[in-house]
């Protein structure tokens, strides 16, 4: 099967974007990679977030997949753009939700323990916080990333996902291993309100879009 490259390009530019936004806002996963780079080097935080990824992607992967079963159901019904219009305003609330979020401090971790231990203990957290499909939905509904026609893209797409969540943790431990003196923790409420703002934006960038064809 031949690659449609326009298509691809742009399923690719579309995973970068979910990938970093998925990742961005400072949960608790977040906050222990912080902390883990600040206490036990960059190292540390980053496998954290690489640990989190891994979960991410199973949850994207879920996500898709069950969002692919029900427009083949749905196919050209009005619903489909109803979801559209409700993964638009998922989206603001989550850029409001992350605007107004205070992440709470996590108990002193013991010991340094491995590069392995820690990517695991960043899976686990990231896995116990099933509410990222309500993200993922949001992301994928208003950008359009889903589409059963373009099945075998896909794969580049969710590579994309990937890459842009590893990208995220990479550049915010590395931002923080160089600035480590003079980081302050309420540093994370200002990113979170950053972020915050950011998706607030596309949000309603993504609702004019969604509004205007009907006018």
């Amino acid at each position: 099967m031949l690659l449609d490259p326009v298509n691809t390009l742009l399923i690719i530019l579309k995973g970068l974007i979910i990938g970093i936004i998925a990742s961005a806002p400072m949960g608790p996963v977040g906050v222990l990679t912080v902390r883990r780079t600040l206490n036990k080097g960059r190292w540390f935080g980053l496998v954290t977030g690489l640990g989190a990824v891994v979960s991410d992607m199973a949850y994207a992967l879920l996500t898709a997949f069950c969002m692919s079963m029900m427009m083949e159901f749905l196919d050209n019904s009005p619903w489909v753009e109803r979801f559209k219009l409700a993964g638009i305003v998922m989206l603001f609330l989550f850029g409001l939700y992350s605007f107004r979020a205070i992440p709470r401090p996590l108990p002193p971790s013991r010991g340094r323990g491995t590069l392995a231990s820690n990517m695991l203990t960043g899976f686990l957290v990231a896995l116990s916080n099933p509410l990222i499909i309500i993200l993922f939905m949001a992301l994928f509904d208003s950008l359009n990333f889903i589409q059963p026609t373009y099945r075998f893209e896909y794969i580049f797409g969710f590579a994309a996902i990937a890459t842009g969540a590893c990208l995220w943790w990479f550049c915010l431990t590395g931002g923080i291993d160089k600035v480590r003196s003079r980081f302050q923790m309420r540093a994370i409420v200002r990113l979170n309100r950053i972020i915050g703002i950011i998706v607030m934006l596309a949000a309603l960038v993504g609702f004019a879009l969604y509004i205007l064809p009907q006018l």
